[in-house]
């Protein structure tokens, strides 16, 4: 099977995977806000709480996530999919339509309305093919249990509402 071939059938079935909607954020050395939508999330360990996700090498603000120290990931709400999508656009002020402010724990970009925010320290970075894998260990956590986190699926967003789950 031709690489290009293999592309396409990965792009695919991952693209039929359903996954939660993140947006990353950090803080420059200059002092302005950073962020972007990310799919690629996963919890890591318990002990140390520990996170990841990955950073394709052509972002522009690679270097403020991989090196800051510091950055925050949003776990959509459900009725986020306009920040989801602002993040996750190229040349557009993207703090300038959400509602945000500086967290007084770690100084990062939190914006509000989020189903959770997890402020984290780097871990690790692990260079992986085109990506950088960034590790964090959550060092604070808030979450509103009112909401419902986001979903993506085969290029559309959902949210599944608590009281569809049977206990």
């Amino acid at each position: 099977m031709a690489d290009e071939q293999k592309q396409q059938l990965f792009k695919e079935a991952m693209g039929n995977y359903p996954t939660g909607v993140t947006v990353v954020t950090a803080t420059a050395q200059n002092g302005e806000p950073v962020g972007l939508t990310v799919n690629s999330f996963a919890s890591v360990s318990l002990d140390p709480l520990l996170i990841l996700w990955s950073i394709d090498h052509k972002v522009s603000t690679i270097n403020e996530f991989t090196g800051g120290g510091h950055f925050a990931v949003h776990i959509l709400a459900g009725n986020q999919q306009d920040v989801c999508m602002t993040f996750a656009t190229k040349g557009v002020d993207r703090f300038s339509t959400c509602d945000w402010s500086f967290s007084p724990e770690h100084n990062l970009p939190v914006i509000k309305g989020a189903f959770a925010v997890l402020q984290c320290r780097t871990f690790k970075t692990v260079e992986a093919g085109d990506h950088t894998i960034v590790i964090g260990e959550v060092a604070d956590i808030q979450i509103d249990t009112e909401k419902d986190p986001m979903l993506y699926h085969r290029r559309h967003f959902a949210s599944i509402p608590a009281e569809f789950y049977t206990k």
